[in-house]
């Protein structure tokens, strides 16, 4: 995780046709949007390399967008062999990276009340049945976190919110798991596929992680770790 306090002011970390690129995105909002995901996945993608012994510019680390929308690293022009996803809300992005053979998806989402007309357009009738036996201070948290599992979900099949989010829905569990992570399962409607993952709360915000495969714990950067 990265905020958008941690990014320089001058744009000499993004590559030369990232800088292209910036300059056609005509709000401000989405160049901050943009700028805060490439800061953080080039972050967490140059940490990956590290671990397995390959040193990398931040400049030569590209995240190009797939014909469907979904991102893909590269490095020095050529693809890098990980999957990777991305997340911002309210200036703080998300990035999570694994093997290649992971189709994946996370999301990063601030917990905050959802109306009732939102659960009915979105929710599937368990999910909001889920929702509504919670305590009532518990309702955002867990509301929240049906959304972004289900954000997730989409991302790792790479279809976003093109496709009707009631045809997945969203298992939490419940039990905790190493470094204050749950576990967490996405069911596909008219399909015997289920994904795996984690959920996990990180105040303002939640975290959720899902793959096609499942993955033992995700290991958190110390940033994440300590804010």
């Amino acid at each position: 995780m990265q905020s958008a306090g941690d990014i320089p002011g001058s744009d000499g970390w993004l590559s030369d046709g990232e800088r292209a690129h910036i300059l056609q995105l005509r709000t401000s909002k989405r160049r901050n949007d943009w700028r805060l995901g490439r800061w953080t996945a080039k972050r967490l993608l140059v940490s990956f390399l590290a671990e397995t012994g390959r040193q990398a510019a931040l400049s030569a680390v590209e995240i190009r967008a797939r014909p469907d929308g979904s991102p893909a690293a590269v490095l020095d022009g050529e693809p890098l062999p990980v999957s990777i996803s991305l997340s911002h809300s309210h200036g703080v992005g998300l990035c999570a990276v694994c093997a290649p053979e992971a189709a994946l998806g996370c999301d990063l989402e601030l917990v905050e009340p959802r109306a009732p007309e939102f659960l009915e357009d979105y929710f599937t009738a368990e999910e909001k049945a889920f929702v509504q036996q919670r305590a009532p201070e518990e309702r955002a948290l867990f509301a929240t976190l049906i959304w972004s599992g289900k954000e997730s979900a989409l991302k790792a099949l790479r279809e976003g919110l093109r496709r009707d989010t009631r045809s997945v829905e969203v298992l939490p569990g419940s039990s905790d798991g190493e470094g204050g992570w749950r576990p967490l399962a996405v069911r596909c409607h008219g399909s015997p596929q289920i994904f795996h993952g984690w959920w996990r709360p990180h105040p303002p915000h939640i975290l959720t992680i899902i793959s096609v495969t499942g993955y033992s714990t995700p290991k958190l950067q110390p940033k994440c770790m300590h804010g």
